[in-house]
């Protein structure tokens, strides 16, 4: 009896050496420890990329501090257009919000972060990107997700998931023994994001859901206590669905929403408090400040109202939910975010108008509304007497409508 010969086991080929990561780079301390951290850990050559998304922050310096702490290039990109016209618009026109509160102000600038580390990854020839986002938040799985969608021959490096420091003490120690600048300053008891869209703030003593934001936890919007008494009225023009111009003035995308976040943050409009629930699978409690995207957000839902079809509305909004967790979970990149957005944008296509609002302590109140594609038709409308609608119709109707009730009825004798 003869036994066949078992095949040998295809030897696994070794993991290819890194030479080379393309680092999500702010110029703080967590990122610049980052920084020699994958200079000593992976004797890699490291390029840092830093966005400027609208943060309102000093990026003058971040170049030269990236190429002292050991980069070997440094690019710092002003995306803030393609930020409000590629990522905010599509999702505005989507009318997302996630858990009926919270719009997105966080999880759309990832996506776009990570595009632009992919693409410079391929221009570099590296063969991984890195992130300082932690173990516990949405941002790991965002910036990984689009890298798969993008690039999935990428490696990514997440070093909150792989080194042993734990706490800030263990940051500092790890700077000061590296010669990393330690910035001296008062330390806030919150954690603070920002971009073109939002301000977010979370940590410190926000972990507590009862407590009270500090008083200094405002950035773009100012107390609804201080706004002014007196109230202020402005007009958005859209075209598709894209607002295109306040006040009557066009303006490009970011410079539209820059406005509306001025605006809208001096009458203390578009700050929720909330308890939300992360994709890992924890709750957290975070203070957003968003006054240009709630103004959008209103007048975009209240113009839908004149000139979207009932059942394209209908049927778009019970895809909300979903949508808008596709852009939080981090699936912007996928197959299911981009086949919606086709028949949303389908949708948007005659969503075009003016729309007029008053603003005043925190509240975005519309007052009326305009379009040549209105569906609203006043004769049809009107209370008064009318020679277009047969009210005596609305019998046959409702008997039609009624059937199955009254068959269900039937039905328990």
């Amino acid at each position: 009896m003869t036994t066949a010969k078992k095949k040998a086991a295809p030897k696994k080929s070794a993991p290819k050496k890194i030479k080379k990561v393309v680092l999500a780079y702010s110029g703080g301390l967590d990122t610049s420890i980052i920084l020699k951290w994958l200079r000593l850990n992976y004797d890699c050559e490291v390029v840092t990329f830093t966005a400027d998304l609208g943060q309102d922050e000093d990026l003058s310096g971040v170049e030269a501090k990236a190429l002292s702490t050991g980069a070997s290039k440094a690019f710092v990109e002003d995306l803030r257009e393609e930020y409000a016209r590629d990522f905010l618009f599509p999702m505005f026109r989507a009318g997302a919000i996630y858990e009926g509160r919270y719009l997105l102000g966080t999880s759309i600038a990832r996506p776009l972060i990570a595009k632009r580390m992919v693409e410079i990854a391929q221009a570099e020839g590296a063969q991984a990107v890195s992130h300082g986002a932690t173990g516990k938040g949405n941002d790991q799985v965002r910036f990984e997700l689009t890298t798969m969608a993008l690039d999935p021959k990428l490696k990514t490096i997440a070093p909150w998931r792989e080194w042993d420091m734990k706490s800030r003490t263990d940051l500092v120690n790890f700077a000061k023994k590296n010669g990393i600048p330690v910035p001296v300053s008062k330390k806030k008891p919150w954690s603070m994001d920002a971009n073109l869209l939002h301000v977010s703030f979370e940590g410190g003593e926000l972990e507590d859901p009862w407590n009270e934001p500090h008083k200094d936890c405002h950035r773009y919007c100012v107390p609804v206590e201080k706004a002014p008494n007196k109230a202020e009225v402005v007009t958005i023009e859209f075209q598709a669905g894209d607002p295109v111009a306040v006040n009557s003035k066009k303006l490009s995308p970011a410079k539209l929403v820059a406005k509306l976040n001025e605006i809208g943050g001096r009458h203390g409009v578009g700050r929720v408090d909330m308890v939300e629930n992360r994709f890992v699978g924890m709750k957290s409690r975070g203070v957003y400040e968003t006054p240009g995207g709630t103004i959008i957000h209103a007048a975009h839902r209240d113009l839908e109202g004149l000139c979207l079809d009932r059942e394209v509305m209908h049927l778009r909004d019970t895809l909300i939910p979903r949508y808008a967790e596709m852009v939080y979970y981090g699936y912007w990149y996928s197959p299911e975010r981009e086949a919606l957005q086709a028949m949303i944008d389908k949708g948007q296509e005659r969503v075009t108008g003016t729309v007029r609002l008053k603003l005043y302590k925190g509240n975005v109140i519309p007052l009326g509304r305009k379009s040549p594609y209105s569906l609203y038709d006043m004769k049809l409308a009107t209370f008064e007497e009318d020679e277009v609608y047969d009210q005596a119709d609305a019998r046959g109707f409702i008997r039609l409508v009624g059937l199955r009730l009254k068959g269900r009825m039937s039905g328990k004798r």
